[in-house]
């Protein structure tokens, strides 16, 4: 193939898979067809998650790249600097030809999938920087130096398409926290590296309550084996993606006071956008927290009126029949017959039981977020 790349083909492609995730994989088979390749990845460059777009002849060599744990030896990753600075890099920014036929990446790891051959082209916006992988096999051979000032151009076409799915990112993970809220439910959405993107109001009150805090986008808890543990958990989730899509709870203790329990999930329910800032959520339960089913619900299951739901919810919330009264603007004989309605309609006989039947119309924070 000449110098001519059907760049034009590429960023349309991008641009598709920036508004709808599900084609990112897609926009590497155009990526690598148009630009005589063998193969093409998406790669975050700050981490190095597992599910990273990447075209399907990419498939043996990636799973190989993963298992044997040539992510951690990625030499490509010391192009970084000038991959920012010009937007273009190859491996003989790195090494000489020598060097690779004798260097164990190159002869152990590419090699056996009749790879060799690589360029490394800037996708980036404002602070986000991914590098479009784009892979030769031997026969195919480097990239010409008019070739590589081609893709240096793509580069720059391509910012655009990195601007709009970061931007649709920020939208969704609004959505994501806004639903979360509206189920009272306090959660925190962290980006791919482990840093926290944003935090909902219900979230808020736990971070004024001294369970956690936030210093430089990270969370942290007063007991250090925590803040690890979190983490730990966070990064498996991110980068080993495991099959239940959340890990155990982690404990955040608080000073005389039960710990507030972090279960954190994958954000891949959403067809999988690389570039999005939203990667995983932590969902944050209170155990000390008195948790009410929704009024609408105790109506509907008990055939209550509107006004017997309203005391009912109010009670399995905690409050006494005393201040229920009170807040409704009733006298208390008058709170205690709609109780005593409500005890008939629920086949209850104390406060107690009422309570406890009322709670189990509520689902747990878990339940409501898969929803």
């Amino acid at each position: 193939m000449g110098t001519h790349f059907d760049l034009e083909r590429i960023e349309r492609a991008f641009v598709e898979a920036a508004v709808d995730p599900a084609k990112w994989n897609a926009a590497m088979e155009v990526a690598a067809t148009a630009t005589g390749s063998f193969g093409a990845l998406l790669f975050d460059t700050e981490s190095r998650l597992q599910g990273i777009p990447r075209s399907e002849s990419m498939g043996a060599s990636f799973e190989t790249y993963m298992k044997r744990d040539w992510v951690q030896r990625d030499v490509r990753y010391g192009l970084l600097s000038k991959i920012a600075r010009d937007g273009v890099a190859t491996d003989f920014d790195l090494f000489t030809a020598d060097q690779m036929s004798r260097h164990p990446y190159y002869q152990e790891f590419l090699a056996p999938h009749g790879l060799q051959w690589g360029a490394c082209v800037k996708v980036g916006s404002g602070n986000c920087l991914w590098s479009l992988s784009l892979q030769r096999s031997t026969q195919q051979g480097p990239f010409s130096p008019a070739q590589l000032q081609t893709l240096a151009n793509l580069s720059r076409r391509l910012g655009t398409a990195s601007a709009i799915s970061r931007m649709l990112g920020f939208a969704r993970v609004e959505a994501a926290l806004d639903a979360f809220e509206t189920s009272r439910i306090a959660a925190i959405v962290f980006d791919a590296s482990g840093y926290v993107v944003k935090i909902n109001a219900s979230a808020e009150s736990m971070l004024k309550d001294g369970a956690f805090s936030v210093i430089g986008r990270r969370l942290y808890s007063d007991d250090r084996n925590a803040t690890n543990t979190f983490y730990k958990s966070l990064k498996q989730i991110l980068l080993l993606a495991p099959a239940a899509g959340v890990t155990p709870p982690v404990a955040l203790p608080r000073p005389g006071r039960y710990p507030v329990l972090a279960h954190v999930l994958g954000l891949k329910s959403v067809a999988f956008n690389p570039l999005a800032p939203g990667q995983a959520v932590a969902v944050l339960i209170d155990p000390e927290a008195r948790r009410s089913p929704a009024q609408a619900a105790i109506q509907a299951c008990f055939s209550l009126t509107a006004a017997e739901a309203k005391l009912a919810h109010n009670l399995a919330a905690g409050s006494s029949l005393e201040e229920v009264a009170k807040a409704s603007r009733i006298s208390y004989e008058t709170a205690r017959n709609q109780l005593k309605v409500i005890f008939s309609k629920t086949d209850t006989h104390r406060q107690s039981e009422l309570v406890a039947l009322l709670t189990r119309l509520c689902p747990s924070p878990l339940e409501r977020s898969a929803t």
